[in-house]
């Protein structure tokens, strides 16, 4: 261990994370705070201090702040109403997870062995806390600015893409809403299957419209994979004209 707190192997490790974020920490010990989850400092018996939700209380205030600024910029006539509905639908558990599938986030938190063998490194609650205190993190280590550019790297298709019409029901809800409307009933999911190992599954979800098969989904987790499913059941029924 050096004198940082944080060792050689280490250091390489979060050198490669770096790269996924496109950021360099000044200070390496607040990236591995915001990596590292409760179960791990409670494992290790270690202070409450050293996990990532202080950081991720921090991070969260960030992001609003920034994300409200870009959106502010990009839709200068919305109201005030209707702002805050794109940023709801942008700040969400569900998008701030599949940013951090993104950046491989999941494969360099540090977990106790108990949260680490049930999934923990998939689970979207677990992932977009972290991505939270990850931005917490680049705020405490170079101030807003370099945060702010980070989320606006980060966020800029998202933002362009909110003010669509649909944009801000996801690809399921807009789903069920169709079928309820049009046949009187509701979507099927079943999983089919599931390959790779537990940091890289990859999950495979079939949507049934009563009993005819309308999405084959695929993707990092089990809830990603029935949007993709959803998304392709929502494609088809616009070409019956439904």
């Amino acid at each position: 261990m050096t004198a940082t707190g944080i060792s050689k192997e280490e250091k390489k490790r979060l050198k490669i994370f770096e790269k996924n974020l496109g950021y360099r920490f000044k200070n390496k010990l607040l990236l591995k705070r915001a990596l590292t989850h409760r179960s791990y400092t409670n494992e290790l018996r270690l202070s409450p201090l050293e996990h990532n939700e202080r950081t991720e209380f921090l991070g969260d205030a960030v992001l609003e702040l920034a994300i409200s600024h870009l959106l502010m910029h990009q839709f200068q006539q919305h109201p005030e109403g209707e702002l805050s509905k794109l940023r709801a639908a942008i700040v969400n558990e569900s998008q701030l997870a599949e940013l951090a599938h993104v950046i491989a986030l999941g494969d360099f938190l540090y977990l106790g062995k108990g949260e680490d063998q049930t999934g923990g490194r998939e689970k979207p609650s677990l992932l977009s806390d972290a991505y939270e205190a990850v931005l917490g993190a680049i705020y405490l280590d170079r101030g807003f600015q370099k945060a702010f550019d980070f989320v606006r790297k980060q966020f800029s298709t998202l933002v362009k893409k909110v003010g669509k019409e649909g944009f801000a029901k996801d690809y399921k809800t807009r789903l069920q809403e169709a079928v309820q409307g049009r046949f009187r009933t509701i979507p099927k999911y079943k999983m089919v299957r599931a390959e790779g190992p537990d940091h890289n599954k990859i999950f495979e979800i079939h949507l049934f419209i009563i009993n005819d098969l309308y999405g084959v989904g695929h993707g990092p987790s089990k809830k990603s994979a029935e949007q993709d499913a959803a998304k392709q059941a929502l494609e088809k029924l616009t070409r019956q004209k439904i």
